[in-house]
């Protein structure tokens, strides 16, 4: 039996993004087996993410680089399985060595604000008339038509804007910014989902197309999938801290040692935390017997969890409520829970390896979360040096020999 590859094995992507939500999409494209070039600017030191401290170094991490072999951990996460070439974008005749590119490619994906691949001639509608075949994906702060005094999209700008930074907290607390950096991370997802689905159509058709994705819009469809607006008219607070009452018994908790979370808001799931709470007696109870019951005494029943657990160890809260049925878990740290047996046996979670350093002890990044039962999904190739495959990729796939390559480089072309 062959080795299994991966189901984009066979198409190239043109990888003009930088910084997270771009080069997360085309990370993702790359565990699919997809060839990815990334196209760098040579005078700025290429991806911003490049000069994202920490760096991997000969002696570990290190907040500065102390050589020209170090590479900031952002990049060996996002680098993974790519190559990396030189390209001015600003150079006059860039747009012929992009578009010469842009030939042999099947997908392009760039997250660049609304309007500059147009200003650079490198945009869908210049692309469609070399190659009407490939796929464009954008991925921007608001989408491709812009807004009145578009600027760069950050992560922060769209969690205040879609907002989710008012769905976490206590009523009349400050926003809460996630950690995660959400906005970042949502719209790639849709960018990928857009990209694939516009293959498919691609490889029926061979019409390419303009996949258009913007943060903002990601980010507040997911706002939207809850319905706030209607919760908040009938009564129920668009922010409830660590619990939900219309969920009920729902939540965190702290033990003596730690924390828990409980989603428990079935008949049969409330019994079993009753049971846990050593509270046969209040099963039947028609404070807790059904769910609006549940939701109208939603306090006291919260209340009754915390004082439980607030006297006992973890451990023995947890198998309480385990033994009894009821959906509970630890609430883990990030350090731990990278760490889970299970998510690395699945590479959901993968060690990275520093192209000349190896592995740094402690340092993992994101797998490509999907298994298949034929196709093969990687992502343990370490992310290349700035500009490392130009003369490869220029030779190989252009036909370019190296009077020609000398010659763009020394225009400063490279």
């Amino acid at each position: 039996m062959s080795e299994a590859k991966g189901p984009l094995e066979g198409k190239t992507v043109l990888d003009l993004t930088t910084a997270l939500a771009g080069p997360y999409a085309t990370l993702l494209l790359a565990g699919l087996g997809a060839r990815v070039i990334k196209i760098e600017n040579p005078s700025r030191g290429g991806d911003s993410s490049r000069n994202n401290s920490p760096y991997v170094t000969a002696d570990g991490l290190s907040m500065l680089r102390t050589s020209a072999d170090d590479m900031s951990v952002s990049m060996m996460v996002r680098g993974r399985n790519k190559e990396s070439i030189t390209l001015n974008l600003k150079h006059p005749r860039s747009r012929d060595v992009f578009l010469d590119l842009a030939r042999e490619a099947d997908i392009i994906v760039e997250n660049y604000s609304a309007g500059v691949t147009a200003r650079l001639g490198i945009d869908y509608a210049a692309v469609r008339e070399v190659n009407p075949a490939l796929v464009y994906t954008s991925i921007s702060g608001f989408g491709a038509q812009g807004v009145e005094g578009d600027g760069k999209a950050m992560d922060t700008i769209i969690q205040a804007l879609s907002g989710v930074m008012m769905t976490a907290g206590e009523p009349g607390d400050a926003p809460v910014r996630f950690g995660l950096p959400v906005g970042d991370l949502v719209a790639p997802l849709f960018a990928v989902i857009g990209t694939l689905s516009a293959v498919i159509h691609a490889n029926a058709t061979g019409e390419g197309q303009h996949v258009d994705v913007s943060m903002l819009g990601s980010l507040t469809s997911l706002v939207a999938c809850e319905p706030f607006d209607a919760l908040e008219s009938v009564g129920i607070p668009l922010r409830t801290g660590a619990v939900v009452p219309r969920l009920a018994p729902f939540g965190t908790f702290r033990a003596v040692d730690g924390w828990f979370a409980i989603c428990a808001p079935t008949d049969a799931f409330a019994g079993g935390l009753l049971r846990a709470l050593g509270r046969e007696d209040l099963v039947a109870d028609e404070r807790y017997a059904t769910r609006d019951a549940r939701v109208r005494n939603a306090d006291e029943l919260h209340g009754r969890i915390q004082e439980w657990a607030a006297r006992k160890p973890l451990s023995e809260v947890l198998a309480a409520l385990s033994g009894n049925g009821v959906p509970a878990a630890p609430v883990r740290d990030t350090a731990e829970a990278v760490r889970d047996e299970l998510v690395l046996s699945r590479k959901e979670v993968v060690p990275l390896i520093h192209p000349q350093f190896g592995f740094v002890d402690g340092l993992y990044g994101s797998g490509l979360p999907v298994t298949f039962s034929r196709s093969r999904t990687d992502l343990s190739r370490p992310a290349p040096a700035l500009g490392e495959q130009t003369d490869d990729v220029l030779a190989e796939m252009l036909g370019y020999d190296d009077a020609t390559i000398g010659g763009l480089r020394g225009e400063g072309v490279l």
